[in-house]
């Protein structure tokens, strides 16, 4: 029987389990296990707005939608229902039995950018404690690695947007380059919208002609592959028309020169010859975004999914760096991040070359502390092991036994049929998800998982703000939590203790992991980001009052004096910019709760504002409101403040919602130029191959559609695949709208009904990628990989286009 409990109160506070906006959602409890998804507008990225996805979110929990039995694979081939014993000791036995006969790196773990920050530390410490396997990556390799790999290069730290959401509509212009928000994350549209309303333009970046480009003020069609070409054409620009910020380049960066030289070999024409952007369409776009004071270049995956993703990424940093645009108010370069925890996933230590703090495991310091947090040797940690898609192309030769969680790479890896044959040759696979996905399908034993809603667990936005998913209902009879099943494995392969079940102790050891770390999580706790809606990291512990802090050189984090006294600017409630100094290696700007720096005496209490003012308060406190005497500090709803001795109280930390506004967490505070050049892609079209594939989301389903295909009402509005292309090519080919076609390319085949549109470049093709069998996009797409970021070129390859016969 079916266990459907619920939880008092009635309504729970939750997040959205789909993308990286976590949009805000109330959930409350109803019959059949399940829940009922109403706006929650107190949360202020969305303010109640949900997407499709979202709106049927509880859909996915319904019985005969998911998984709730473990299955194994029987002698005749089938999966079959067993029990929780009986499937633990089985992948157990086979990991160990791998183990004994190839050596720990012959175990394999795969995880996901959905997973909790809680279950994605405790996945990499299991992966490096309990199997001792370097080889452990996850998807989220395949979503933002190069904007993270140019992100870090010239800023020295990586956090998709530097700035919350909320800045958007009040900066000059936007560059919006390869995204399409009004499918992929709807309810951040409004931002772009009010952006327009209030003044500031809009440039949308696309091959496409998309709901997002439509709604902008130019849209630039460029070929793709050629993003790298089109950023350095603009910069030639910039410098050729005299609108370089030569004091800002002087005082806040390194490396101009170089870099200067690289973009003056992509003059306009040449640039126009590669991408198909005109010269004019290129001047104006100049012009759009150097008129205003401030302005923003935000990416996505189309520049960042190529085998150069890095440094086109790095050359549309190069913009904003040569223009002034980065680490000032309502300025900057920010990547749109695609999944739900794909920021915090990579924080951890799931990703093949980190630790937890977004450490880097060749650190010997950073690998010293966290093995004293594990209680282990640091020694004994593995190196770094291959990225995701170098692991599954090893499976069955070099590693032998998976364990996947929270994935379903047959559909989302690139070369999908290459790897869904890796998959079969493996001797062992494990698959834990909440549906039997077509990975999962292929799996020796299958574990059914708790959903968002089931589980509590935090998350990090797009903005990097760490949330709180609470847990509405409880799971039916037969599922168990990830956190479950990795304590269960560990005990079986001999580690009894370090892989607690309560998330929340989970999270305090990661605070511990993360601090001094560039992604520095020790001064948040479960309290705060329940009465603070979530905390923008880095966010320290507060030393006492009487203490030091000091920061490990290059980790982002700054150093901060607890007797310390401040001055704050700015009129209203409490509602500037609070502006850290310190002598740490990365400066940060403060805003948010009890962000004013303040000394208060008597007995008058200090609340600090949100900080839409950006206007610096300066002082030695670094963000600490301190009192003396009788007065009690309130940072937003609750009192977090704790005693430092008689009558002295020290604040929380307030989260850091803005970066680098005084200095970038680089050696020397500067941020790097990268000297790029344009490049073609690695694959180009030729007379067998003559057409460009690109590939992408549609706005009723999502990632591999392991989820979203099993709601009737997503799956009415988006039923299946399909090949987009140009009335000229379809003309060429003979085709009429609807009509089957198969793209060819060196990989493999697809076939798909045929959508003609004027919206798209008569040079490209486009496909969505959230479906397997025939209309399997990622059958075509190229595995090639960026050098940095190991990212796969997903967004170019060369392809044929012909008509299906019956």
């Amino acid at each position: 029987m079916q266990n459907t409990g619920t939880r008092t109160p009635a309504t729970t506070p939750t997040h959205c389990p789909y993308c990286a906006l976590q949009c805000g959602m109330n959930l409350t409890p109803v019959e059949g296990g399940t829940v009922e998804v109403s706006e929650r507008t107190d949360f202020p990225v969305n303010r109640g707005a949900l997407c499709g996805k979202g709106r049927t979110a509880a859909a996915v929990l319904a019985p005969g939608a998911r998984l709730t039995s473990p299955l194994v694979r029987s002698g005749d081939g089938a999966l079959v229902p067993a029990g929780w014993d009986e499937a633990l000791d089985r992948i157990a036995g086979n990991l160990e039995r791998t183990r004994a006969r190839y050596g720990a790196d012959a175990l394999g773990v795969f995880g996901g950018g959905g997973l909790t920050n809680e279950k994605a530390y405790a996945l990499g410490k299991f992966a490096r404690v309990v199997l001792g396997t370097s080889q452990i990556d996850y998807n989220g390799r395949f979503c933002m690695s190069s904007a993270a790999a140019a992100g870090t290069r010239a800023f020295g730290l990586d956090r998709g947007l530097p700035f919350p959401l909320e800045d958007v509509p009040r900066t000059g212009c936007v560059i919006l380059v390869g995204s399409n928000p009004a499918e992929t994350m709807p309810p951040s549209l409004r931002y772009f919208t009010e952006l327009r309303e209030n003044g500031g333009t809009l440039i949308v970046v696309d091959p496409r002609r998309t709901k997002t480009a439509e709604q902008a003020d130019l849209h630039l069609a460029p070929r793709p592959g050629t993003d790298l070409a089109l950023a350095l054409g603009m910069l030639h620009l910039v410098i050729a028309e005299g609108r370089v910020d030569e004091a800002y380049v002087e005082e806040r960066t390194s490396g101009w020169e170089e870099a200067r030289a690289a973009a003056m070999a992509h003059w306009p024409e040449y640039v126009e010859r590669i991408t198909g952007v005109s010269v004019p369409e290129l001047r104006e776009a100049v012009r759009l975004f150097c008129a205003p004071e401030a302005a923003m270049v935000l990416t996505a995956r189309g520049p960042e999914q190529q085998a150069k993703g890095t440094d086109t990424v790095g050359a549309w940093i190069n913009l904003c760096l040569a223009t002034g645009r980065a680490g000032r108010p309502l300025s900057g370069y920010g990547c749109l991040t695609g999944q739900g925890n794909g920021q915090g996933g990579r924080e951890h230590g799931q990703k093949a070359d980190q630790l937890p703090g977004y450490r880097k495991l060749t650190d010997p310091a950073a690998r010293r502390h966290v093995a004293e947090v594990w209680g282990v040797d640091p020694d004994a940690l593995p190196g770094p092991g291959r990225s995701a898609y170098e692991l599954l192309d090893a499976l069955g030769t070099d590693v032998r036994s998976l364990l996947v969680m929270g994935s379903n790479p047959v559909v989302s890896a690139p070369r999908a049929a290459h790897v869904e044959g890796r998959l079969r040759s493996l001797d062992f696979l494990a698959v834990c998800d909440v549906v039997l996905s077509e990975t999962a399908e292929l799996a020796d034993v299958v574990l059914p998982v708790t959903q968002w809603a089931e589980e509590t667990g935090t998350t990090t936005s797009l903005e990097g703000r760490v949330l709180l998913r609470r847990r509405a209902i409880t799971p039916p009879d037969g599922v168990r939590g990830d956190l479950e099943v990795l304590h269960g494995l560990a005990g079986r392969l001999g580690v009894e203790k370090g892989f607690p079940t309560d998330p929340e102790e989970v999270f305090e050891e990661l605070r511990r992991a993360s601090a001094g770390g560039p992604a520095d999580y020790s001064g948040i706790d479960y309290r705060r980001l329940a009465e603070e809606n979530g905390v923008f990291w880095p966010c320290p512990a507060q030393p006492a009052a009487d203490d030091t802090h000091t920061a490990d050189p290059g980790t982002g984090t700054d150093t901060r004096t607890g007797t310390g006294t401040g001055s704050g600017s700015g009129s209203g409630s409490g509602r500037d910019m609070s502006t850290e100094t310190g002598t740490g290696s990365g400066m940060y700007t403060d805003t948010g709760t009890a962000s004013g720096m303040s000394t208060d005496t008597g007995s008058g209490s200090t609340d600090a504002g949100i900080g839409r003012d950006p206007r610096a308060a300066t002082g030695t406190g670094s963000g600490m409101s301190t009192e003396t005497g009788s007065g009690g500090s309130d940072s937003g709803d609750s009192d977090s403040s704790s005693d430092a001795g008689a009558g002295l109280r020290v604040a929380p930390h307030p989260g850091t919602p803005r970066l680098f506004l005084d200095r970038f967490a680089t050696d020397d505070g500067r941020a790097r130029f990268a000297p790029v050049t344009h490049r073609p892609s690695a694959e180009e079209p030729d007379d067998e191959y003559p057409v460009l594939l690109t590939t992408g989301r549609v706005v009723s389903q999502y990632q591999s559609g392991a989820q979203t295909r099993r709601v009737a009402e997503l799956n009415a509005a988006a039923p299946g695949p399909f090949v987009e292309l140009h009335p000229r090519l379809a003309a060429r080919l003979g085709a009429a709208d609807g009509d089957p076609l198969a793209v060819v390319s060196r990989r493999g085949r697809a076939v798909a009904p045929a959508r003609i549109t004027t919206g798209i470049r008569p040079d490209t093709v486009f496909m969505p990628f959230h479906w397997p069998g025939e209309g399997r996009a990622n059958t075509l797409t190229n595995p090639a990989l960026d050098p940095t970021s190991r990212m796969p070129e997903f967004k170019v390859c060369a392809v044929r286009v012909e008509t299906v016969t019956s």
